[in-house]
């Protein structure tokens, strides 16, 4: 099973849907503070993917335990504060952004293709909502930048190794290019556990 961690987003839904569209309803939905948390590994998650939602990474329940816990075991994916929770249990800072994105669409650069942007083209449109941003430096050396946008900010990361993926963008949104958005998501739902290393 796929397991979405809802951090109080209005965006969760879409995502949950989205998710819920390609693997043929194969999600579940905990809140951030779920007491199921506690012992997600009985429930042998397939996939973990962490939602966008308010503030910082710190102050959103369980989730830095659940980065914890499964990095290295399970792959999983964050998008947006999702994303900068991984920069964080990876030793990574996030920081105010340069400017405020909330609601905009912006140019995303792939810098390093990988399992997450495989057949994606090498810039698409994507949808911004936040006011925090990882800092580029210095990153964490296990982390790599896969993208970036038009003012630089750091768009996505990755830790190939343990199948670890970070997109500060919004593939749920309709402003997201809708099939760089579905194959994106597809690319880390064909993740397979077993690939994964400690």
């Amino acid at each position: 099973m796929n397991f979405l961690i809802d951090n109080y987003d209005s965006f969760s839904y879409n995502l949950s849907q989205l998710i819920g569209t390609l693997t043929n309803g194969n999600v579940t939905v905990l809140k951030n503070d779920d007491p199921q948390l506690d012992h997600l590994e009985d429930l042998n998650p397939e996939r973990i993917i962490l939602s966008p939602g308010p503030g910082r990474p710190e102050d959103a329940g369980k989730l830095m335990e659940v980065l914890d816990k499964f990095i290295g075991k399970t792959p999983i994916l964050g998008v947006c504060l999702g994303h900068q929770a991984i920069a964080e249990a990876y030793g990574g800072k996030v920081v105010h952004a340069n400017k405020l994105m909330h609601g905009k669409p912006s140019n995303i650069t792939v810098l390093e293709q990988n399992q997450l942007f495989n057949d994606c083209p090498s810039s698409f449109t994507a949808a911004r909502y936040h006011s925090l941003v990882v800092s580029h430096g210095p990153l964490p050396i296990d982390l790599s930048v896969s993208a970036v946008s038009e003012d630089r900010e750091i768009m996505a990361i990755a830790d190939e190794e343990r199948a670890v993926y970070g997109i500060q963008f919004h593939p749920e949104s309709i402003m997201t290019d809708t099939s760089v958005a579905n194959q994106i998501v597809s690319n880390f739902l064909a993740t397979s556990p077993v690939t994964v290393q400690a």
